[in-house]
């Protein structure tokens, strides 16, 4: 009889921190006046979608001003096939992402040509740039949700550098907020 209240003793010691730890999860500690934990964050806006260095490539740009980089718009398939076939708005699941870099000239290149005239992206600036197409998610955003993560760390933009994004984007509401054209057209071999 020992053994078996010992047995038992020993299993329940075992096994109440897991029931405790899983009871917790369920049910998180809602002491008296304290506020409810926070909804947790929108997963395509706190982290870098995988894999976005493969996607296809859209476009290319310079901007100057502020900006003052070079930069490559890339699409998902969802976003590159609406972008083939002109849809617009986009469909729901397209992503759109931009990378920039600062732009610099070649020496190497520039010896070869025996002028001044090649530049090259150098560093990687103004964080990497996402926007995400959900129309019921990001109603308030025209269907958009926008992200920025610091190329460094790919830590996500503060909310309120994000709150910059709608607004700028606006200006370009005829083409479901974005600036980039398809600009691959026309070429050979290509629609």
């Amino acid at each position: 009889m020992k053994a078996l209240v010992t047995i038992s003793l020993v299993a329940t010691w075992l096994v109440l921190p897991t029931v405790i730890q899983a009871q917790r999860a369920e049910a998180p500690d809602q002491a008296p006046g304290k506020a409810e934990a926070p909804a947790s964050p929108d997963p395509n806006l706190a982290k870098i979608p995988a894999g976005y260095r493969d996607w296809r490539l859209i476009s290319v740009a310079r901007e100057e001003g502020k900006q003052n980089d070079i930069r490559a718009i890339l699409g998902n398939d969802i976003a590159v096939k609406a972008y083939q076939e002109g849809t617009l708005p986009f469909p729901d699941g397209a992503i759109i992402a931009r990378i920039a870099w600062s732009l610099v000239p070649s020496e190497e290149n520039n010896k070869v040509f025996g002028q001044a005239q090649s530049f090259i992206a150098g560093a990687p600036k103004n964080g990497v740039q996402f926007m995400f197409k959900d129309s019921k998610k990001y109603a308030a955003t025209g269907g958009w949700g926008f992200a920025q993560f610091s190329e460094a760390t790919g830590e996500p933009a503060s909310e309120s550098m994000l709150a910059t994004c709608f607004p700028c984007h606006q200006p370009v509401a005829a083409r479901d907020l974005v600036f980039t054209r398809y600009s691959l057209s026309g070429l050979a071999g290509q629609k």
